[in-house]
């Protein structure tokens, strides 16, 4: 396998079938920033402990590696998507485990696959709000499924950069919230967001992506 090869999620996952040991932790961690990126939105939209989001990232890898036999796709939006519902799953049952510890009544409690349900849709949302604004990624970026690669260039922004869009722009708060959050006056919030989104764009651009 090539080295163009080793960052094509579709010859990764014909590889992984043939030599799961070789190619399927390779294929798995393409997908880090993403995973991290929804655990890390959904944590504060749904759990009120906290709970480390690489911790989650990487139960749901083990579960991916050790359950790889089920997964039927071909494409990485398919694989993707599996991904996706591990982790959520796996979120679901930390939120139901809060419920239990708090002890509220269970009689009026959601059930876990209503949990799970509503944890997709809210996930499937902030993947929309995360491609959005870049409706339209170059030919490279028609390739691979935009919102990877965007969860990668927002990994690489300086931590403060990437709080200010997660806040604003994926939790979809106000300014005046974000700056609470981020102990900062809703003027110095704002001067922040907007330098992390023209380095966001410096940094698309600088791999070919806009």
């Amino acid at each position: 396998m090539g080295s163009n090869d080793q960052a094509d999620p579709e010859r990764l996952l014909e590889a992984a079938r043939q030599s799961k040991e070789e190619h399927l932790g390779r294929l798995l961690e393409l997908y880090r920033n993403y995973l991290n990126l929804m655990a890390r939105t959904q944590i504060d939209l749904h759990l009120q402990a906290q709970v480390n989001p690489s911790d989650l990232v990487q139960e749901a890898f083990m579960e991916a590696y050790r359950d790889f036999g089920q997964f039927q796709g071909a494409t990485e939006r398919e694989f993707l998507a599996w991904l996706r519902r591990i982790l959520v799953h796996n979120l679901g049952n930390l939120v139901e485990k809060q419920v239990r510890a708090q002890k509220r009544d269970v009689r009026r409690q959601v059930s876990l696959d209503h949990r799970v349900a509503a944890m997709e849709h809210s996930a499937a949302r902030i993947e929309s709000t995360l491609v959005s604004p870049w409706s339209s990624p170059s030919v490279q970026a028609q390739r691979r499924e935009m919102a990877t690669l965007l969860a990668d260039q927002l990994a690489r922004l300086p931590a403060n950069y990437r709080e200010a869009i997660v806040l604003r722009n994926l939790e979809g708060l106000s300014f005046e919230e974000v700056a609470q959050r981020m102990k900062r006056t809703s003027a110095a919030t704002r001067v922040l967001w907007l330098r992390a989104i023209e380095k966001l764009r410096q940094l698309l651009k600088e791999e070919g992506l806009l």
